[in-house]
């Protein structure tokens, strides 16, 4: 073979063997590209550039697109899908030491993620040892030993598709952390949760907790007869409040009442705008000087209320084996620190178990003689005599413990305000309104709202008494639903306050405290007792500032 003919042969070899790696490096790239993409998916829009050219390999691009987007969409409805579920969550609140044992308040949240409502629930709480209820609202139990069986009040027994539900409690046990809660329907279990999942539950649930207080309001008659004004001859000018002030008691004085109105000294219709405490053997920290001036001066309040408790079932309550001289002398304090502010203060015997206030009329006599004497120069303090009568308790019950009630208060503070509570958590204003009780003045009758419950109904209520001259003192509210707990439903807050500043109504907002529920008005890791700012507020406590001071 001659040397051209071996150059010729030569290059055809090497041209072979080029081709040869070409092709391998292909097949290589291709096969890595499949197998870090074990759907087949991920890569099918770059595949098909390889595989094609044009409008082909476009259309293979898209069509691989359309694929992802199809199994994202799945993947979403799926995982949508597996939250329609009914469950119950277990909020570990506040601790405390009582009688050797750990003592907590507790609050279970049931959801019903599905798209009906459910009925007839019960809760199961399992705990390590033995466990002790102190105090249960919003629902009714049964305890054996180291279980406890919960079941729904009238007014919360269904959850509705897409909502919630919660009840409370105050218990006493070795160890308060329920090791199982179980969530039946209709006696049928649901849903249990147990060990390190409730855990995490205590740890990131949401503010679920409640006062224990309130419940949905009965539907009430309309009256429209006449009411004489209560308040003697008080002079009314329509004005209002002005500034914040440094001293509200120095500025305004000694109140009356004057046909529905608050008037001031000067005959000038007033507004008393404030908090109210929670239970002060509860929250005793924020019995303080300190806090009342951070609400004065962010807020502008002009009112401080004190919730006393009378009966919570445990060392707690004034009627109920507490020590009353400790009580008596929290209270003071509290009362001394809001007057050294010039703010004015409601004193609030605060029955909620108790249900009628004639449970405990004994004690009520002998505490209201002698506070009225012990606060009778006091022109800045009101006397609000029965929290929330309920429990089926009529309004003449509680207008037979008024009758009683005022006149010790009268001998002492002859000109005193004194907020009468009405029946079903002070809400039938109308049904007092029928009947009024006569020949006293300065008298009002409270009124409480949370107004994610209460709406139209209870509104119109307010307006019928207020239309027929009952005076009316909003003395507790809320902008969740009548647990105290809840979502805000800020569209019926707002249209309560319209009522309240339109009829001129005085009011308190609950509640001063950290507590992990909605109506609390700190958030619930503000652990200070001092040296507040705005951002240690919850979303309730937000939206009171903005209202109290947009009324400036």
């Amino acid at each position: 073979m001659n040397q051209k003919k071996k150059t010729i042969v030569l290059w055809g070899v090497i041209i072979v063997l080029a081709a040869a790696v070409v092709a391998l490096s292909v097949i290589l790239v291709t096969k890595s590209r499949k197998n870090n993409d074990p759907d087949g998916q991920k890569n099918a829009g770059t595949e098909a550039v390889i595989e094609g050219s044009g409008q082909d390999a476009e259309q293979k691009a898209e069509d691989g697109a359309d694929q992802k987007k199809e199994k994202g969409a799945s993947d979403t409805q799926k995982s949508t899908d597996d939250k329609k579920t009914l469950y119950a969550e277990v909020t570990v609140g506040s601790t405390w030491e009582n009688n050797g044992m750990t003592a907590a308040t507790e609050t279970v949240t049931i959801y019903n993620k599905t798209d009906k409502a459910a009925t007839d629930w019960s809760v199961d709480l399992e705990f390590s040892g033995k466990v002790t209820i102190d105090q249960l609202w919003n629902g009714k139990y049964t305890a054996d030993e180291s279980v406890v069986h919960v079941t729904a009040e009238s007014y919360n027994e269904e959850i509705p598709a897409g909502g919630s539900i919660d009840f409370g409690y105050n218990l006493s046990a070795s160890d308060v952390k329920p090791v199982r809660c179980t969530l039946m329907i209709a006696g049928k279990e649901v849903t249990t949760v147990t060990g390190d999942d409730q855990q995490k539950n205590d740890e990131n649930a949401e503010v679920k907790t409640n006062t224990g207080e309130k419940a949905a309001q009965t539907d009430g008659q309309s009256v429209d007869s006449d009411k004489k004004d209560q308040s003697g001859s008080n002079k009314v000018t329509d004005t209002k409040n002005g500034k914040k002030e440094d001293n509200p008691y120095k500025a305004h004085g000694k109140l009356a009442v004057s046909g529905t109105d608050l008037v001031d000294a000067s005959g000038s219709k007033f507004q008393l705008k404030g908090v109210s405490t929670h239970g002060l053997t509860w929250f005793a920290d924020f019995v303080s000087k300190d806090t009342y001036q951070y609400f004065k001066d962010s807020f502008g309040i002009n009112l401080v209320r004190f919730a006393m408790y009378t009966d919570t079932g445990d060392s707690y309550g004034y009627c109920s084996g507490g020590n009353k001289s400790e009580i008596e002398e929290l209270l003071g304090k509290g009362v001394d620190a809001a007057t050294d502010l010039g703010l004015y203060v409601i004193i609030d015997w605060h029955i909620l178990n108790d249900n009628d206030p004639n449970m405990h009329i004994d004690d009520a006599k002998d505490f209201f003689d002698r506070i009225s004497k012990k606060y009778a120069s006091y022109g800045n303090v009101i006397y609000e005599i029965a929290n929330e009568p309920n429990g089926g308790t009529t309004w003449d019950s509680v207008k037979s413990y008024a009758e009683t009630i005022i006149p010790i208060i009268r001998k002492n503070a002859p000109d005193a305000i004194i907020i009468v509570g009405t029946p079903t958590w002070s809400q039938d204003v109308d049904v007092a309104a029928a009947d009024p009780i006569t020949d006293q003045t300065n008298l009002m009758y409270a009124v409480h709202f949370y107004a994610a419950t209460h709406k139209d109904d209870l509104r119109n209520k307010v307006q019928s008494a207020l239309d027929s001259g009952l005076p009316i003192f909003v003395s507790e509210f809320g902008l969740c639903d009548a647990s105290g707990n809840g979502s805000i439903d800020y569209d019926q807050s707002d249209a309560w306050f319209d009522l309240i500043n339109d009829k001129n109504l005085s009011y308190a907002a609950w509640n001063i405290s950290n507590k992990a529920e909605t109506s609390s008005l700190f958030d619930s890791s503000c652990t200070k007792t001092s040296g507040f700012t705005d951002d240690d507020l919850s979303d309730s406590g937000r939206y009171i500032k903005e209202k109290i001071e947009s009324f400036y």
